[in-house]
């Protein structure tokens, strides 16, 4: 039997955007990956927006997505403790994928330590410089009214209104993000930020949809995760190194 001693770490997997033929398809490569880790995964970290809408109706969610959540629940019977980050367009995760899988559902930031290597991992929405304005809706979007208000939806008009919502997000349309200089790159700025009160080895998020690994001292690095569109990328800590790494590259 396998050693588990490796820590994954995904996200922006947006199943749902696009047209259903290629979300199946990417849903099918994440399965390929989910099969790939299993044998040596001790934890797994799916960092936020790994649906592209999802909202926990008392006796609905979103239909769909069976082979990736029975996949889930294959490697959290085999003893791989799976944790999963609200995102901006996931926000509305309640109980049920804790109840069926054993997920844990973390709603903001989580730190943790790892072979003595310590972790800041959050989505990455709402942080740094700018953006007030999503800052304003994540904080109606996130509030206990908001989400009563559309439970009383019903779910084929309310998840209609969310679906038509998504299709006009930046990742939809399947376009790569560019770098900006790391001056212009506000997650990197905030984990500098962080790092003046608080050492942190390694900052990972998703969120920004570029894979990134840049070092912002002689100790701390900050990892962006990519997403599953365009990159297929994601990280693993050995109890060495993080490594930012790209599943099923095209030579």
């Amino acid at each position: 039997m396998s050693l588990r001693n490796k820590f994954y770490f995904a996200s922006d997997f947006h199943l749902g955007t696009a047209h259903y033929a290629q979300s199946r398809e990417r849903e099918d490569r994440i399965v390929r990956w989910l099969d790939f880790i299993k044998e040596d995964a001790a934890e797994l970290y799916l960092v936020g927006d790994i649906f592209d809408f999802w909202f926990e109706y008392k006796h609905a969610v979103p239909k769909g997505y069976v082979r990736f959540l029975g996949k889930l629940a294959e490697l959290s019977d085999l003893g791989v403790k799976i944790i999963m980050f609200k995102g901006n367009h996931d926000m509305w995760m309640f109980g049920y994928l804790k109840q069926e899988i054993g997920v844990d559902i973390i709603s903001d930031d989580l730190v943790i330590e790892k072979s003595g290597k310590r972790f800041y991992i959050h989505h990455g929405d709402g942080l740094g410089p700018g953006d007030r304005k999503y800052k304003i809706l994540k904080q109606i979007f996130r509030s206990s009214l908001c989400q009563w208000l559309f439970a009383r939806v019903h779910p084929n008009l309310g998840i209609g209104i969310a679906r038509a919502w998504s299709g006009h997000s930046r990742i939809a349309g399947a376009k790569k993000e560019t770098f900006l200089h790391e001056q212009h790159e506000w997650l990197v700025q905030y984990s500098k930020e962080v790092l003046q009160k608080e050492h942190f080895d390694y900052f990972v998020f998703g969120h920004r949809h570029l894979p990134l690994d840049i070092t912002l001292s002689a100790a701390s690095r900050y990892v962006n995760l990519g997403e599953w569109i365009n990159y297929n990328t994601y990280a693993v800590f050995d109890g060495n190194d993080l490594s930012l790494c790209y599943f099923e590259k095209e030579a």
